[in-house]
């Protein structure tokens, strides 16, 4: 036999042996039977990659009509799609593809396509009625991400007034009962997954520093539990790398008396080279520990875990909208959440899970589940999405669980100051434009901002490097001052937005090299991300007929453009040498890493606030601020800034009533 037939046996073996393989005929008779259909099954049953095949044998893609799946997450669209690919003997992209924001690996010939929620969304704008598909998968929905929880109340819509598409709302073993309520007493199809039993352990009393407990647990199954992987738990990077410190460093100490501990972190942030040693099968006579955050919970799978320590915590992005602060901050997980990630460890024998918190904390302190995310971030750009849908009634919206009035009115007025949105809350020519670019609403503002400014060419670079901001420097630990002094030599007059151009620059001088990104500690897979989504931003720009035009790095343009979008975040010097927000008169930090730190000019605007030990302005500018008067005469008056005493003695002593009058004392705006 040829290596080819051996793999596609090997491939064809594996689909058999998926725990969703012996109910096929039962599941196709279900979906004939009912329009709407929960399916309920454990992660590795096999619910993503089987059923759109089996539907595709049922003859659901005939007259031309597509299967649509989507995914919370772009990893696990892309990975997937590929699989499935490889399972149908396919080039990806040809009969299977998959459509994620700024990458679309799809041609006319797909007829399953994997897709990342927000992606379905957008296909609403063009397509209000989905008529190309057939049938519409949604995965992982105990997720609750933002995008699915506004996809359910759309597809329950369509559902209503064309009979003949078919939804499949699939989910892990959590709340099945709660999505067939909502959905009008929809039938659930369980698929019992392949699991092994799971013995979990609590500690005795509450740990005091759960990352020293995670060492001390891992060495103890190292020396005296039988061979078998690792899953560590941890909320997020710093936790992950220094987790990994201690326990290099008590390994060293062990010596030969130990065998051999393999180390294996895994994060966003991480270079995809390393990211991939996760999956490399363990050597003989040795073990591998995974550090991973909740990545590994539901979306990626691990082979040959037997071990999981979970200590309980988690990161979640919370938006305040009385502040206007995002903030990213470790929380307890959930019941569901440490279900899931016991259940991790009995894929492939049976598992010991190693909860470090007390039975009792398990019972009586966590919640039931996690709080859709709907609830705890900024809606702006879901309001934008849902009205260029032609959705009015944003308040009765049909939600699964409904965000506050509070969220709602805070996104609804920040289109109106943007100019998205009239006094009477309908959308504008403006707002429309908006809405075709995935971006947050102030971002397409100031987008469509540099066309005034004929500074686009720049503007779409910043943009699509803001678009993977947090990880275009990579900052090893063991060469922390050298990637700092790389990072210095990108710095800008004018801030940090000017960096990150100045970055591309010279990345694009240097013709792509990927050499010239290790010899500057910058992440070069993030610059590849960032030039297409510039590519598919230029498109987008075409599409909504603005001129794409340089400015020749006039960067009071771009700082204006800049500023037309994000006049909501602006900050002033106070008396005592600290930022507060304009508006808000929140107490704010310049990030330590910023080109501004150590500069202190007395009017900034930031891209995004951070709540870590303080809370920091991250990616500033400074900026003047009369342009505050000028791009955004409705929202400042003369008093927000003259009160400041920032424009110091040039400022005439009598502040003019209105706009007209102050331009009159000041011809230039300069």
């Amino acid at each position: 036999m040829t290596e080819k037939e051996i793999k596609k046996l090997s491939i064809e073996e594996t689909r058999r042996s998926l725990p969703v393989f012996p109910f096929k005929d039962d599941l196709i008779a279900a979906i004939n039977d009912h329009q709407v259909l929960i399916i309920e099954g454990e992660t590795g049953s096999g619910k993503t990659t089987q059923i759109p095949q089996y539907l595709i044998d049922a003859g659901y893609t005939k007259d031309g009509k597509k299967i649509g799946c989507t995914q919370p997450r772009r990893v696990a669209a892309m990975s997937v799609a590929a699989r499935v690919a490889e399972e149908m003997n396919t080039k990806l992209g040809s009969l299977v593809g998959y459509s994620i924001r700024f990458e679309d690996c799809t041609s006319e010939k797909t007829i399953l396509k994997y897709m990342t929620d927000g992606m379905l969304l957008r296909e609403f704008l063009g397509e209000p009625d989905l008529a190309s598909y057939s049938v519409i998968i949604i995965d992982e929905a105990h997720e609750r991400t933002l995008h699915t929880d506004i996809l359910f109340g759309l597809v329950k819509d369509i559902g209503r007034f064309r009979p003949d598409i078919k939804l499949l709302i699939s989910s892990a073993t959590l709340d099945a009962e709660k999505f067939s309520d909502f959905f009008d007493g929809a039938p659930v199809f369980r698929i019992p997954g392949r699991r092994f039993p799971v013995d979990i352990y609590y500690t005795k009393a509450p740990e005091a520093d759960y990352i020293d407990a995670c060492v001390v647990t891992i060495l103890q199954i190292h020396i005296t539990q039988k061979l078998g992987d690792i899953l560590v738990f941890l909320p997020g990077q710093e936790e992950i790398e220094q987790c990994q410190e201690l326990l290099q460093e008590r390994v060293r100490r062990l010596g030969t008396r130990v065998k051999e501990l393999l180390i294996r972190p895994i994060y966003a942030n991480l270079p995809s080279d390393i990211q991939a040693q996760v999956f490399e099968p363990t050597p003989p006579n040795a073990r591998k520990v995974v550090l991973a955050t909740n990545i590994a919970e539901t979306s990626i799978t691990i082979d040959n875990i037997i071990y999981v320590i979970d200590p309980g915590y988690c990161k979640q992005n919370s938006f305040n909208p009385r502040t206007g602060m995002a903030a990213l901050v470790v929380v307890p997980i959930s019941k569901a959440s440490a279900n899931q990630r016991a259940g991790r460890s009995g894929r492939v024998a049976p598992g010991k899970c190693f909860r470090l918190f007390t039975a009792w904390a398990f019972q009586n302190e966590l919640e039931d589940s996690t709080i859709p995310e709907i609830q705890r971030v900024h809606l702006g750009n879901v309001v934008l999405m849902l009205k260029s849908l032609g959705i009015n009634d944003i308040v009765h919206f049909d939600y699964l669980d409904p965000p506050s009035a509070e969220a709602l009115i805070i996104a609804l007025e920040q289109l109106y100051a943007l100019g998205a949105l009239n006094h009477l809350g309908e959308l504008t020519r403006l707002g429309r434009r908006m809405a075709e670019f995935p971006l947050d609403p102030m971002m397409s503002r100031a987008l469509l901002a540099s066309e005034k400014y004929k500074c686009a060419e720049e503007m779409l670079t910043i943009c699509s490097m803001l678009s993977v901001n947090s990880s275009v420097f990579y900052r090893p630990k063991d060469k922390a001052v050298f990637a700092d002094t790389a990072r210095k030599r990108f710095f800008m007059e004018g801030g940090d937005h000017l960096t990150l151009l100045n970055v591309y620059k010279q990345w694009m001088d240097s013709g792509y090299s990927k050499q010239w990104c290790m010899e500057n500690f910058i992440q070069y897979r993030s610059m590849c991300r960032a030039r297409d989504v510039r590519d598919q931003l230029e498109k987008l720009m075409e599409r909504v007929e603005v001129e794409v035009k340089s400015c020749d790095n006039d960067n009071v343009a771009i700082r204006k453009a800049i500023t037309s979008g994000y006049f909501y975040h602006t900050a002033k010097l106070s008396k005592g040498g600290n930022y507060r927000t304009i508006k808000g008169n929140n107490t704010v930090l310049i990030h330590p890493n910023s080109t501004l730190f150590d500069e202190m000019p007395r009017c900034v605007l930031y891209h995004e606030l951070v709540l870590t030990t303080k809370e920091y302005m991250r990616q500033v500018i400074e900026i003047n601020p009369l342009w505050l008067l000028e791009v955004a005469p409705h929202y400042y008056k003369p008093k927000d800034i003259d009160e400041s005493g920032t424009l110091g003695k040039k400022m005439p002593k009598q502040v003019g009533k209105s706009l007209a009058d102050l331009t009159r004392t000041y011809p230039s705006n300069e």
